[in-house]
């Protein structure tokens, strides 16, 4: 009696085994044969923002929302690795908006000298033709174009805060017109940052050497 209950144990174990191998192989390479369980494994692809008419939200019902993925609110400004240059400038090109520039603005990078050193690179193609090479207002614009000389960064600019430079920057100010279409809102921070180090309010000390040579 017992060997025949293992023999039939043993004849369903085989017959199971059989269907298993048999139904995993198969003609078609890329196929895995028989899988178990495989999406304990094996996830659905979902794309984003596509209705795939399954997906809702329980907490909130009345939007029926049956996309994979929630869309932006209207006038979402989207993150990337420039996202302060696609940040919008929202500060008046006013006399009030000047202040407030001057008292609520800082710069978003530290005053490195690899900051520095990108600002004067963009300083002696934007700025020193009219601010001269050592920020004396002294560029050839003003020596040999006789036009009406900026104040000296280390003397009547001196405690110019870095808001307003930015801010000048972008709308132009006085004679000097706008430069927010030839330097991103990055680049004219770091114009900011050699400034300072000409204005004499930071630690480091501005070499003016490659400047000067531009100029001359």
């Amino acid at each position: 009696m017992k060997l025949t209950k293992s023999i039939y144990i043993n004849s369903v174990f085989a017959t199971f085994l059989a269907v298993i191998t048999l139904s995993s192989c198969t003609r078609d390479a890329q196929s895995p044969g028989y899988e178990y369980m495989p999406d304990m494994y094996r996830s659905p692809a979902i794309e984003a923002y596509v209705d795939y008419g399954e997906i809702r939200d329980t907490l909130h019902p009345e939007l029926n929302q049956t996309i994979s993925t929630r869309k932006p609110v209207e006038g979402t400004v989207p993150l990337t690795d420039i996202a302060m240059n696609d940040m919008p400038y929202n500060i008046p090109n006013t006399t009030e908006g000047y202040e407030l520039a001057g008292e609520i603005l800082k710069s978003p990078y530290p005053q490195s000298e690899e900051i520095i050193a990108q600002g004067m690179e963009l300083y002696i193609d934007f700025c020193l033709q009219c601010h001269g090479a050592s920020g004396q207002g002294d560029g050839p614009v003003i020596t040999v174009g006789g036009h009406p000389a900026p104040q000296a960064y280390d003397a009547g600019l001196k405690d110019l805060p870095e808001g307003k430079m930015f801010h000048s920057i972008t709308y132009g100010k006085g004679l000097m017109g706008a430069h927010a279409s030839q330097l991103t809102k990055s680049q004219r921070w770091k114009i900011v940052a050699y400034i300072k180090t000409l204005q004499g309010n930071d630690t480091a000390e501005a070499d003016t050497t490659e400047a000067t040579e531009m100029s001359n």
